[in-house]
């Protein structure tokens, strides 16, 4: 009889428990799964503690009117915008944008919280469960180092998209690079290798590149290593530079425009068909382009004429020194004005057709002490070294890094990448 009764006394202790894990938790637990149940957090908060809204934001949505149809009434919308609107402005919400409501669990589904996401990393959270609490926080963001390598067949860009590397990492490379090695005359063989740390949140949604450590690039037969060094850590001041401290940056880059074709070169004994063959010098370089594609300054100056006239069209004019300026022609929209300084790689203009052109390009013209030269040809003057303070301090930083550039082989078909267990989580 003992025996019996004890087993019935538990008996009825696991048919309890199983009451409460029904009550407490909408979770399904699946079959022969005895331990509990993991907490799903994002965004601070404990998921299964609320019914979970997801939606974008559409058009002609406003914070009020998610609210309104969310069963919130005017008189607390007005309360809650009120108490927020000094951390975040709920009229800059953009369509296509996520947001989550959290609501309680009840038959109501009473919304408590309205987490806005502007970016893949940034997020705005709105509480208004009990009191108003408004603030803006970072999702944690899980930081990878990686290793590519790869040989040109085509381009650059086509070369790196079919290994599937971030397109960020192109344009990152490309600016390294920017006058060390030409991009326009690439040649089947030229060869590259990077290190470098991307972003992830969830530890699986890649937000872009983070930095690149070093990288390696071989064109014509020709090396040319890059090290990510900081000159100056109070002002967060970093380049990069060869394995001897000298800057891959010159005082110009070598293209206005990202990822176009050379479509007319500087030629003064230029003879074109539609005017009969006549000798027509060309005294700028042309970069073929689509139309809207961004004009970037070529090196740091000052506006010195923003117009529209005649076969020129659209195009700015920038004084860089006593000695050099340059100018960019046919822009469908210019967005520099004459007295403005621009730096290096600033957004100026916008490729356009106006003016004398056949087609969509930006002629870019470039003088020396008054002379329209041909830029290509010019012996232009580096940017600094690095200090000789700090040679020393760079060669040992730059070593170890070398010798890893070194160790990656070259992949033709698939690129290398090296993804250490250790990985460095923060909120960036």
């Amino acid at each position: 009889m003992r025996i019996k009764g004890l087993i019935l006394f538990l008996s009825f202790i696991l048919i309890l428990q199983s009451c409460k894990t029904d009550n407490s938790s909408s979770e399904v637990i699946e079959p022969d799964r005895e331990e509990e149940a993991v907490e799903l957090m994002e965004f601070g908060y404990n998921l299964q503690n609320f019914t979970v809204v997801r939606d974008t934001i559409k058009s002609g949505d406003t914070f009020g009117l998610i609210l309104e149809r969310n069963n919130i009434a005017y008189p607390k919308i007005y309360q809650i915008a009120e108490r927020a609107k000094d951390t975040f402005d709920i009229r800059k919400l953009q369509v296509g944008k996520p947001y989550t409501l959290l609501c309680s669990k009840d038959e109501s589904k009473e919304p408590q919280c309205f987490i806005y996401q502007p970016t893949r990393e940034d997020y705005v959270v709105i509480e208004f469960c009990d009191t108003i609490l408004a603030y803006k926080e970072k999702k944690p963001i899980t930081i990878r180092r990686k290793e590519a390598s790869g040989v040109i067949t085509d381009n650059l860009s086509m070369t790196m998209e079919r290994q599937g590397l971030p397109i960020q990492l192109i344009y990152d490379m490309s600016d390294i690079y920017a006058w060390t090695v030409d991009f326009f005359r690439l040649q089947k063989g030229d060869r590259f290798k990077v290190i470098y740390n991307q972003k992830f949140i969830d530890d699986s949604i890649s937000t872009g590149i983070h930095s690149i450590e070093a990288a390696f690039f071989e064109h014509r037969s020709e090396q040319f290593y890059a090290f990510n060094f900081t000159i100056d850590s109070s002002k967060r001041i970093a380049d990069y530079f060869d394995e001897n401290t000298k800057s891959l940056r010159k005082t110009f880059l070598q293209a206005p425009v990202q990822f176009s074709r050379v479509s007319s070169r500087y030629n003064l004994n230029r003879r074109i068909a539609y005017y009969g063959y006549k000798r027509r010098p060309h005294r700028g370089t042309d970069f073929a382009a689509a139309v809207g594609t961004e004009i970037l300054a070529t090196a740091n100056g000052t506006v010195v004429e923003s117009a529209r006239r005649g076969g020129n069209g659209n195009y700015v004019k920038i004084r860089h020194n006593p000695t050099y300026s340059t100018q960019y022609l046919h822009m469908s929209k210019r967005k520099a004005k004459v007295g403005d300084y621009v730096k290096q790689g600033d957004v100026i203009g916008y490729v356009g057709m106006t003016g004398n052109t056949s087609g969509p390009h930006v002629c870019y013209r470039f003088w020396k002490n008054n002379k329209q030269v041909d830029p290509f040809k010019q012996k232009l003057p580096s940017a600094e070294s690095i200090p000789d303070s700090l040679k020393q301090n760079y060669l040992e930083f730059m070593q170890p890094l070398k010798i890893e550039l070194d160790a990656i082989p070259f992949k033709e078909d698939d690129m290398e990448i090296y993804q250490p267990e250790d990985q460095i989580t923060f909120k960036d």
